[in-house]
């Protein structure tokens, strides 16, 4: 393991998650006691994990007390199963509270990227139904979304994601290098700040487990986007009175910029709308700064 994600995983904790007592990775900086209203709950997105966010938590800390983060099963640090778990967006929103039960949340911001937009809008739709547990007294306190594919029929899938999600999904798992890997996340992030160094550190986290073997898996989350989107998720950005934060990279290729202004045009057109600029779908890894900058302000005004 590298120097980066060996010193990441020092600073965490793993928990078991029932009933089958997969490992998750999970890790709380600041203060234990802080309030909800000075806890950001971050949910990376895919193909990513936690250490996404390790360029911009020190910054994050100089608004917020607290900061909780994680690595969903089939990411990252955590355990990358091949069966009794589903990977579907339900099962992961079901994770992210056994994080936040763990630590002892009872609210908090909630910030988004990619997946972890559409784990999210789970989250959103079973507090806008009256289905959070009652521990999480405190509630959300806000929602930030970033470049995540929120509205399906609008994003620019790439071609390996096609593949993947296609019933033979399964027969590429072995074809997959880091070369193809370096292309796709490239192609996807629509502007050339990244690394070679940041993509490396993507690809490790995703081989660790043979996690890379099992894409096909973790993907199939956009098809509850296509069964679920209209019916469930949308509706309930639609209809909340949370403050929402729609916080888009203007050069991302794959979920568009097009895509946060039809949020805003057609779905929660109370929603702050932030663009971006000159930023792409990784925009925490490959732009940290300006990353910080855009989605803090967000915060002054709540």
């Amino acid at each position: 393991m590298s120097p980066q994600l060996s010193t990441w995983k020092t600073s965490g904790e793993f928990i078991s998650y029932s009933p089958f007592q997969h490992q998750l990775f999970v890790k709380q900086l600041g203060s234990p006691t802080a309030s909800a209203k000075k806890t950001l709950l971050l949910i990376h997105g895919f193909p990513e994990s936690s250490y996404s966010f390790h360029k911009v938590v020190n910054a994050l800390l100089g608004k917020f007390d607290r900061i909780i983060l994680f690595d969903m099963l089939g990411y990252g640090l955590s355990d990358k199963p091949t069966e009794n778990y589903t990977y579907s967006l339900f099962e992961q929103a079901d994770t992210v509270f056994e994080v936040w039960k763990h630590f002892g949340i009872k609210g908090g911001h909630l910030l988004s990227h990619d997946m972890g937009d559409s784990v999210a809008t789970e989250i959103l739709a079973r507090h806008e139904n009256d289905l959070m547990p009652a521990w999480f007294s405190e509630g959300l306190q806000s929602l930030t979304f970033t470049n995540g594919s929120m509205v399906l029929e609008l994003a620019s899938l790439r071609i390996t994601q096609k593949l993947l999600l296609s019933n033979y999904g399964y027969l590429i798992k072995n074809m997959t290098t880091f070369k193809i890997f370096d292309q796709q996340v490239r192609s996807a992030h629509g502007n050339k700040n990244l690394s070679v160094e940041d993509i490396k550190l993507l690809w490790e986290g995703n081989t660790l487990q043979d996690g890379h073997k099992k894409s096909y898996l973790t993907i199939k989350y956009l098809n509850d986007r296509k069964r679920f989107e209209k019916t469930r998720w949308l509706p309930a950005l639609a209809q909340t009175k949370l403050p929402v934060h729609i916080c888009w990279g203007n050069e991302d290729a794959v979920a568009r910029i097009e895509m946060a202004h039809y949020l805003i045009e057609n779905i929660c057109q109370n929603a702050t709308l932030t663009i971006m600029k000159g930023l792409g779908h990784f925009c925490q890894i490959g732009s940290p700064e300006k990353w910080v900058e855009y989605v803090s302000d967000f915060y002054k005004k709540d």
